[in-house]
């Protein structure tokens, strides 16, 4: 029989095949379409690993992992779940507009005006998510068209709320409208890294979601549920587990994970919600959920990696070459993700299947041998 230490080693490899498999291709697709445009595909990438070693660029691309780690942990519940929750931006942008008005209306100690920002943006980043959670568990509406439709409507809520009828501030001499600055004591705390900038306190609690995504979903009797269920929803709910609450329960825990994705940005950056605010992070965090097999760690430096591509490219047009080429990257990246994630499925499998059949052979030949000794 195969040994449990040989049966993890090859589950290693075959997990890490299909990140190394999308990098290494999107890299090598990169560099063509560069060749083919007559760029250099060697000089670009190298200026970004040189710009990287900047330190303000440094404190800039961890601030961007905190933000994409978060909205990625939100697709990632429920991606175990086995539901595909689109409307992650549109949850994390609603979230990030109430709260900043929440919190720009009120003065509190330190500690509770950010724990009642946060508590908001958590309540109506889940409010956004349930209504798809709802459609799906009662009614059997896929949660890809109804996040899609969500995002649509966000936007326009979005829109409607910034006017300066409602809750928007017009600031003088602009076209920007906010919803007016939070207090200081709204702000979170940053680590200062002098002249270089300042890492936001929230960055590190995005990190240590992480540790708390990875030990409910593996060491808590509902992490199990819904692994089972996402894995097999008949065959959890035979074994007890109520199917459609787990689905709303998924769909209220990832649109609370991606209410806070705007967190770091409103409480170390900007302390206001603006029409710049960042959009398109909710999608990021798809790329990255997949490039990062919905595993914290891989999560993590799939993050890094995307941080990178973001910030070390916005010089390169000082060198010459497009900063789009980042854009371009990133394209090819989930396009690599998508095929080489099911090359490696299906070699694992052949593999199961060859290892099943070695087992078979050597227990029948020691059977034979068995009964030609007697």
């Amino acid at each position: 029989m195969t040994s449990p230490k040989t049966f993890d080693k090859d589950k290693l490899i075959l997990g890490a095949a299909g990140p190394v498999l999308a990098l290494v291709s999107a890299f090598l697709l990169t560099a063509v379409v560069l060749l083919a445009t007559g760029v250099n595909p060697i000089e670009p990438i190298r200026l970004m690993v040189e710009n990287a070693g900047y330190e303000d660029v440094q404190v800039l691309i961890l601030n961007q992992t905190g933000t994409y780690y978060l909205a990625a942990l939100a697709v990632a519940i429920g991606f175990r779940m086995n539901l595909f929750n689109i409307g992650v931006d549109g949850q994390y942008r609603l979230a990030a507009m109430l709260s900043a008005v929440v919190g720009a209306a009120v003065t509190l100690p330190g500690p509770l005006h950010i724990l009642l920002i946060v508590i908001v943006a958590m309540c109506v980043g889940a409010f956004w998510a349930g209504i798809a959670g709802i459609l799906k568990a009662k009614r059997g509406v896929s949660e890809v068209v109804s996040t899609i439709m969500l995002n649509a409507i966000a936007t326009s809520l979005i829109a409607w709320l910034l006017l300066p009828d409602n809750f928007g501030v017009q600031i003088e001499g602009s076209n920007d409208l906010t919803t007016g600055e939070i207090a200081e004591s709204g702000w979170f705390p940053g680590v200062s890294m002098g002249d270089s900038g300042e890492i936001y306190g929230f960055t590190f609690v995005a990190f240590a979601l992480g540790v708390v995504y990875w030990f409910v979903l593996n060491r808590t009797r509902f992490g199990f549920d819904l692994r089972a269920t996402g894995a097999s929803e008949s065959a959890a709910q035979a074994s007890g587990v109520d199917a459609k609450k787990m689905i709303l329960t998924s769909m209220l825990i990832s649109g609370a994970v991606a209410g806070l994705a705007g967190m770091p940005t409103l409480l170390g950056d900007t302390h206001t919600y603006s029409l710049s605010f960042p959009a398109g992070v909710g999608f990021t965090g798809i790329t990255i959920a997949l490039l990062g097999r919905n595993h914290p760690v891989g999560i993590f430096f799939a993050a890094l990696l995307i941080a990178f591509l973001d910030k070390a490219s916005a010089s390169l047009d000082q060198y010459g070459y497009a900063k789009e080429i980042a854009t371009i990257m990133k394209g090819l990246i989930v396009i690599a993700v998508v095929v080489s994630y099911e090359l490696v499925r299906r070699y694992g499998i052949r593999r199961q299947q060859q290892k099943v059949g070695e087992e078979l052979a050597a227990g029948h030949a020691m059977k034979t041998e068995k009964e030609a000794a007697a």
